[in-house]
């Protein structure tokens, strides 16, 4: 590879040269993933499938699974004062609740 020297370049002759080498490099990506894709179908069909008949195979989760994990969580905390304020004890705290540990607080005395 040939080594440029960019001392002698402006700002806007640098930004000019990075936007034509990241354009470059997303077309060499798009040449590459055509190409893999390509082969991919090939091979998919030298089997005896179609490309989507591979990719879409054990995607979908079993009925016992999904019946299992699809109960909404229990509410765990609850504001004192506006009982649709509510936190199950998972994620982020509330904003509510951020206020009020703020105000010194303590998450316990939120508990259902």
């Amino acid at each position: 590879m040939a080594k440029i020297d960019l001392k002698p370049l402006s700002l806007a002759e640098l930004n000019a040269l990075k936007k034509r080498v990241d354009k470059a490099i997303e077309r060499h990506d798009k040449q590459r993933k055509t190409k893999a894709l390509a082969a991919l179908k090939a091979k998919a069909k030298e089997l005896g499938f179609s490309l989507g008949d591979l990719t879409s195979a054990g995607t979908s989760k079993p009925k016992a699974a999904i019946s299992k994990n699809n109960k909404p969580a229990k509410v765990t905390h609850r504001h004192p004062d506006d009982a649709s304020k509510t936190w199950v004890g998972r994620g982020p705290r509330p904003q509510w609740l951020r206020d009020e540990l703020a105000q010194g607080k303590d998450v316990a005395d939120f508990k259902v």
